[in-house]
């Protein structure tokens, strides 16, 4: 997470990159997203940034 702990701050560019680290997220199957993305025709940028979009709209809601 970030120093801030909120998704307010946080990029699409920095969520790409943690993607990527098996640390990230360590409970979550990559292939599984990868997968749901290809299901519904999304290159995986896209679905990775409506989730961001969607988790900071929640975080600006509970505010």
């Amino acid at each position: 997470m970030r120093p801030s702990k909120s998704t307010l701050d946080m990029e699409l560019k920095s969520l790409r990159k943690k993607f990527k680290s098996t640390g990230f997220a360590a409970g979550c199957s990559r292939e599984a997203i990868k997968t749901g993305a290809d299901m519904l025709g999304w290159e995986l940028d896209y679905l990775l940034d409506e989730t961001l979009k969607a988790m900071q709209e929640y975080e600006k809601a509970k505010q």
